[in-house]
């Protein structure tokens, strides 16, 4: 036992230093903007352009509404194949997966060939809802197994028919028996979309929209220490605010009837 131990802490420390070398490595180039001199240059620089705020804004928005989204979606059909179609799992499972085959430049251009001369191609604000609807197609593979998973931990058909005898409709039943029984499981999926939307670059360049990813790209074309800077900074922010929706959100869940105590 004692020696599985020390081989875990190894594995363990040999992970964290994969992980931490490069950021650490990315750091030390970032302070380094000023020639002999170790000084924030770079990171006031990158403050100072007013793209950066406006692209992180954009791209949490874009997030944010892909998990809703996404779970409005999932939840829903995931508790209806564990309640009445389990037949139905391994073809769901497949059609989840598919995100990883397609590549993301075949699924933009097919989503703007499908859509093309419609309000969703033909206006600013349509291809912000398709850029949305192709991260929603992205989200599939990790808020599928999230809820999936959630829901094997539970008895759906005991808790459906409990809230039935109460005299609960299937919306009541959904929001406020599901939801908070597999909120937990789909934070974990809605933390993997939230990072994934946030560094995306392929599908919001090529939709010509003002993201986060597309910022980054530009702005290592035409600088030198600032670029290492943003990755730090967008790593920061990241993490700080998938900890602000855990956050956030354990507050919302803890407040609703049923939800997790």
């Amino acid at each position: 036992m004692r020696r599985a131990s020390y081989w875990s802490w190894l594995w363990l420390a040999l992970g964290s230093l994969y992980f931490a070398l490069p950021l650490l490595a990315t750091l030390q180039f970032s302070l380094l903007a000023k020639k002999g001199e170790i000084g924030l240059t770079a990171y006031a620089s990158v403050f100072r352009d007013s793209g950066f705020a406006a692209s992180f804004a954009f791209s949490f928005q874009t997030a944010l509404a892909t998990i809703v989204i996404s779970a409005l979606l999932i939840v829903p059909t995931t508790y209806w194949v564990h309640l009445r179609l389990p037949e139905l799992r391994p073809l769901i499972e497949f059609l989840t997966l598919l995100p990883f085959v397609v590549p993301a430049v075949v699924l933009v251009f097919g989503l703007a060939r499908s859509y093309n001369r419609t309000p969703l191609t033909d206006s600013h604000g349509g291809l912000h809802v398709l850029l949305i609807a192709a991260y929603v197609v992205l989200s599939f593979p990790y808020m599928y197994r999230a809820v999936d998973t959630g829901l094997r931990a539970i008895n759906v058909r005991a808790l459906t028919e409990a809230a039935q005898s109460l005299g609960a409709g299937w919306p009541t039943i959904l929001f406020r028996v599901i939801f908070p029984n597999v909120f937990v499981a789909l934070l974990s999926g809605a933390f993997v979309t939230f990072a994934i939307v946030m560094g995306e670059f392929t599908i919001a360049a090529l939709l010509a929209q003002p993201a986060f990813g597309p910022y980054i790209n530009l702005l290592s074309s035409s600088k030198v220490y600032e670029p290492s800077a943003l990755a730090v900074v967008s790593f920061a922010l990241t993490w700080a605010s998938i900890g602000l929706l855990q956050w956030l959100s354990r507050g919302v869940g803890q407040g609703q009837p049923g939800g997790p105590r």
